[in-house]
């Protein structure tokens, strides 16, 4: 059963999933972001903000997070069958195996933490199937009861602040542009949520043919520090 939590508490409970400290390796990966750099498709703050305002806009809005909502309502129904086939959806939408991976890998890394937690759904989820990382999420915060929305924009954040930990490390952004660039993305955010909020089923996918070229080379890029 899922755990009634204060508003304050379910608060918590969101920025939990985001922080950086949660222990998936969200730090290790960079989505291409590494070779996207090193091509020069992104230099400064600017060219930053645009490439990842793209990713979100047009990605994670309308793949990642549209089935996150749609995960968060099936474990409301206690339809795990549902939450199962937006699962094996998503992970057959990556593009390249760096971004399968990615995707798996820390999906499978918070199922055991979720697991350790004793969480039901988590439990129950077959054991060696791959599941996305948003798959998890919304198994965490149905648990916790944090409300669809909210957790999204959690997820959100989680994937910005790591981006951004990515090109301040790559380009190399000082830490007063890395803030800028925060202070100009997360406005969008609730907007990238509420495009993902009105899609219908048939709309959901994400043609982003700039990130899969940048994952594939970057599975062969000659010097790096990302794993993706």
């Amino acid at each position: 059963m899922p755990v009634a939590e204060s508003p304050d508490d379910a608060l918590l409970r969101v920025l939990q999933l985001a922080s950086p400290a949660l222990p998936i390796g969200g730090y290790a990966y960079s989505q291409g972001l590494e070779y996207v750099i090193e091509q020069g498709w992104v230099s400064d703050l600017n060219t930053a903000v645009h490439w990842l305002d793209g990713l979100a806009s047009r990605g994670l809005a309308r793949l990642d997070i549209p089935i996150l909502l749609r995960q968060y309502a099936a474990l409301e129904q206690g339809d795990m069958q549902a939450v199962a086939t937006w699962n094996d959806w998503l992970l057959a939408s990556r593009e390249t195996a760096e971004l399968y991976l990615e995707d798996s890998q820390q999906g499978g890394a918070l199922l055991r933490l979720l697991c350790s937690l004793e969480q039901p759904a988590a439990l129950d989820w077959p054991r060696g199937e791959p599941i996305a990382l948003v798959t998890a999420f919304a198994m965490a915060g149905w648990h916790w009861q944090t409300g669809s929305r909210q957790l999204a924009l959690g997820a959100l954040w989680s994937w910005l602040e790591n981006q951004t930990g990515a090109a301040t490390k790559l380009i190399p952004l000082g830490q007063t542009d890395a803030q800028r660039l925060l202070d100009r993305l997360l406005p969008r955010l609730p907007g990238a949520v509420d495009i993902a909020a009105r899609l219908d089923d048939h709309e959901l996918g994400a043609g982003l043919p700039g990130l899969a070229f940048a994952s594939a080379r970057h599975e062969h890029q000659y010097t790096r520090l990302f794993r993706s």
